[in-house]
């Protein structure tokens, strides 16, 4: 597993390629409209980009453990209308917390379900459609119960960067070192629920730990913390953008 480590105060040189088209899903209980200065600047580099249009109100079917499959409705909705607008046969995907993993369902093949339900949802097979997957953030392993069934699912059924055709790329932030006290006890739950260890480094809500995948290009990013909505910078933010937006290539 390979390991990028990127400090936001260096210079990285700006790119001009012809690029596919780009879908944003939003992260957990979040809407698209807090992925619109995303959107915006990835577009302004050339980058066709849209976000699947979610509103927060839109997780509440999927709280206490429940499927995430209206979720992974409206990003094959958005993935498909991408496909046709832009006369393309794939796209990039880029998926912020909770949407990198529901993302890596919506790649595969084998029919996705809940415990309560024997549901042979058809397979998304979407990894026909993707040429690269960027998870921001995003917890790939969980201890916390609403969403363990979903993540070891994913884990069981794809681990990895799972896809030989697909390219997985996964950020994680270095900014927050979990510790019990003022400051940073919100960080050391998180990361305990996530990963079992609470003393350790993540951006803020994600540990390191979690948020890579064997066989993934596995990026660092100092100084970035979780949220759109975070104070300061995160992974969306303009001056950050730089870091892994080469890789949309």
């Amino acid at each position: 597993m390979s390991i990028l480590k990127f400090v936001p105060s260096l210079l990285v040189p700006s790119f001009s390629l012809l690029m596919l088209p780009t879908v944003i899903l939003p992260g957990y209980l979040e809407g698209a409209i807090a992925y619109r200065e995303l959107e915006q600047s990835l577009q302004q580099q050339g980058l066709p980009t849209v976000t699947v249009p979610l509103r927060r109100r839109d997780w509440l079917v999927t709280l206490g453990g429940k499927p995430v499959t209206p979720i992974l409705q409206q990003l094959d909705r958005t993935v498909k209308q991408a496909l046709e607008q832009y006369n393309a046969s794939r796209i990039n995907l880029i998926g912020h917390s909770a949407g990198g993993w529901i993302s890596r369902i919506y790649l595969g093949d084998k029919p996705y379900s809940s415990l309560a339900q024997v549901d042979l949802t058809t397979p998304w097979q979407a990894h026909q459609y993707v040429a690269t997957l960027i998870t921001l953030g995003t917890p790939h392993t969980s201890l916390e119960r609403w969403t363990r069934w979903s993540l070891d699912f994913v884990n069981h059924n794809y681990p990895g960067a799972f896809y030989p055709h697909v390219r997985y790329v996964c950020v994680a932030g270095k900014t927050i070192f979990g510790q019990r006290r003022r400051g940073s006890w919100l960080a050391y739950s998180s990361y305990q629920l996530t990963c079992g260890q609470g003393n350790c480094w993540g951006d803020g809500i994600t540990p390191i730990v979690a948020a890579h995948l064997d066989g993934a290009e596995n990026l660092i990013i100092e100084g970035v913390n979780h949220s759109p909505r975070s104070p300061g910078l995160w992974y969306g933010s303009p001056s950050i953008l730089p870091f892994w937006v080469t890789y949309l290539a």
